[in-house]
C-alpha cells in the first residue's frame, strides 16, 4: 500500500481537482458513445417499391451479392441501411 502525502493544498481544492478531472473523463468516454438505432427490416415487397423494379429483380440483386437478405421466422426481409448503401454504391 503506497502513502500520498499532500503538501501546500486544501480538503477543498483536492476535491475540486479530482471532480474536474472525473468530469474530463467523463465527457470523453460520453463523447465516443453513440445511441444506437435498432435495425429496420424490410421485405422483398418494400424493397422493390423503394427502389421501383419488380421483385424478381430483388432477388437477382440478393443471388449477386448486391442486396444481403435475412430469414426471421421463415421470411425473407432486408436491413433498411444496407440496402439505402446499395444503392449508393449503385449510383457510384
Amino acid at each position: 500500500m503506497q502513502t500520498l502525502q499532500m503538501i501546500g493544498i486544501t480538503p477543498d481544492a483536492l476535491a475540486d481537482l479530482i471532480d474536474n478531472r472525473l468530469n474530463n473523463r467523463f465527457k470523453d468516454v460520453l463523447s465516443h458513445l453513440q445511441p444506437k438505432e435498432p435495425n429496420l427490416y424490410l421485405t422483398r415487397k418494400d424493397v422493390a417499391d423503394m427502389l421501383s423494379v419488380d421483385v424478381s429483380t430483388i432477388h437477382n440483386m440478393t443471388v449477386r451479392g448486391t442486396l444481403q437478405k435475412y430469414q426471421i421466422g421463415g421470411r425473407v426481409l432486408y436491413k433498411r441501411n444496407q440496402v439505402e448503401d446499395a444503392i449508393v454504391k449503385m449510383k457510384g
